[in-house]
């Protein structure tokens, strides 16, 4: 009796459990996450919008928006966190400034010529550029007399670091307008559709209606990639279809933002290689439909670069600067294969600040970029 009873408790489980798996299989199968869910749309400029309300809410099932969304430490844990990663993501520059300074000194404890010639060596193949070196190099030539020591060395350049970057940060204009419209742009590879999905979750944790703009129609993959980020991060998504015009998209996004009373929009673009003419137009066309749509949009141009990139990240950014017009930089991958000089150097070159770093995969390692924080992680 006992046996068979198990035996049929068991089967009922077991039916029980694969009913359960079908019907799972049923929701994944209609999830916009499939890329295969969404109808085709009847013609190629009919826009499909989705919103946070018929996707349905996934944060309980992604670990990186649980912990954007949920967040139960205090601020200063946090922020401990936050500096403990950045240290690592600045492992390699700081390694430079700090170990090689040391040897540079030896048993002397006075800088000399030679100390000075090699120092300048230190500071340009920690990608600061060659115009940030030179020019710390007069500061400390002239400052020479009074260092004794790596120490007083390695605090010297701190200061002076800190003080070029602060020259350069500006802080956030405050939001006047509804919707405030960001366009970001950035060659393919830097990591800009995820900086969108991160940015989008932040706004949205912070209590904000956010719709994302997804522009860049020529990479089928990026349109997925955003459905699925807009609903991690709780926001409307504005798309066509593949290859369709990107300006008609960022059109129709403007009109669903003024329609929905959203308050912040961002708009994805395309990003094959920034040599090509035919991108920077494009980048000019939509930005132009913007304004046509919302007169004083887009409100913020955000670059975004890949810090492993180096030296080509400068060029990039001249490049799309001189085109569009970009208002703030986000670096990504500072995660210790990159050296952190290059924020200085990008910010000195064009006179633009940096608004984010990411230092890992996770939302809350894309960090709003702190001068004071990056400057004690550095040394």
């Amino acid at each position: 009796m006992a046996f068979n009873w198990f035996k049929k408790s068991a089967s009922e489980i077991a039916s029980d459990n694969k009913q359960g798996e079908e019907s799972n299989n049923e929701i994944e199968a209609g999830s916009p996450a499939n890329g295969n869910a969404h109808p085709t749309p009847p013609s190629p400029e009919m826009d499909t919008t989705v919103s946070s309300s018929e996707t349905g809410d996934q944060t309980d099932t992604d670990p990186e928006n649980a912990s954007c969304v949920g967040a139960s430490d205090s601020s200063t844990h946090k922020q401990a966190g936050l500096f403990k990663r950045l240290k690592s993501g600045l492992s390699k520059t700081r390694d430079i400034l700090t170990t090689d300074i040391d040897k540079l000194f030896g048993s002397k404890k006075q800088i000399d010529e030679d100390v000075l010639e090699e120092l300048e060596e230190l500071l340009i193949t920690s990608d600061i550029g060659v115009q940030t070196a030179m020019a710390l190099m007069k500061t400390i030539t002239k400052k020479a007399a009074k260092i004794e020591g790596p120490e007083a060395l390695k605090e010297t350049l701190k200061q002076e670091l800190l003080s070029l970057l602060e020259g350069i940060q500006t802080a956030p204009a405050p939001r006047t307008t509804k919707p405030h419209v960001i366009m970001v742009v950035g060659v393919n590879g830097v990591g800009k559709t995820t900086t969108i999905g991160k940015l989008a979750a932040r706004a949205t944790a912070e209590g904000g209606r956010v719709l994302i703009a997804a522009a860049d129609t020529f990479r089928a993959a990026a349109i997925e990639q955003l459905t699925i980020w807009a609903q991690r991060a709780g926001a409307d998504i504005v798309k066509h279809k593949s290859n369709a015009d990107p300006a008609a998209v960022a059109f129709d996004s403007m009109e669903a933002a003024l329609a929905r009373d959203v308050d912040t929009v961002f708009v994805d673009t395309a990003g094959r290689l920034h040599t090509k003419v035919n991108l920077m137009e494009e980048l000019k066309k939509i930005k132009r439909t913007i304004t046509k749509k919302i007169p004083d949009a887009p409100h913020e141009v955000l670059l975004v670069l890949d810090a492993t990139t180096g030296q080509n990240a400068v060029s990039q950014a001249k490049l799309f600067h001189d085109a569009i017009g970009v208002s703030g930089l986000v670096l990504t991958k500072l995660d210790g294969t990159a050296k952190g000089g290059i924020v200085i150097s990008i910010s000195q070159a064009l006179n633009i600040p940096m608004q984010f770093i990411g230092v890992g995969e996770g939302i809350e390692d894309l960090q709003p970029f702190n001068p004071e924080l990056f400057a004690d992680a550095l040394f």
